[in-house]
């Protein structure tokens, strides 16, 4: 993508050592104009993961950033409608949050959008068939 003059922000590399890990993401996706999502097994575990979600769901709404869902080694409807290990996640996640499950609410919300959206299933090397889909 960087190739092709599209500037690429991945979370694990932009970040500096000391830069605070929520603002700087939540900043890039609220700069951003296209957002991809990349749905795996254990995606519905990491609350960090749910958060940026969220956010890319709440940006879609209010200034229609474009938002590209692709699902690796995980069915596009156990992201709709949790079942197995996504539910597993969610009932971890409301035990965790019990003070707080308005949190837990908006990210199940935010999982359903985005997993009704139409995107990508993705096997072992597809990868770059995404990238030429997304260009």
């Amino acid at each position: 993508l960087d190739l092709k003059g599209i500037y690429t922000y991945i979370d694990s590399e932009e970040l500096r050592k000391g830069d605070q890990i929520a603002s700087a993401l939540m900043k890039a996706i609220e700069e951003s104009n296209i957002a991809v999502i990349v749905f795996s097994e254990d995606y519905a575990s990491s609350s960090w993961c749910l958060e940026e979600v969220a956010k890319i769901m709440e940006c879609k709404e209010e200034r229609d950033l474009r938002v590209f869902p692709a699902f690796y080694k995980v069915e596009p409807k156990e992201v709709r409608t949790p079942r197995a290990q996504y539910r597993e996640a969610m009932v971890k996640h409301e035990s965790k949050f019990r003070e707080n499950l308005e949190k837990v609410e908006r990210w199940k919300k935010a999982i359903f959008n985005a997993g009704s959206l139409s995107g990508w299933h993705l096997k072992d090397g597809m990868m770059e068939l995404t990238k030429e889909a997304i260009l």
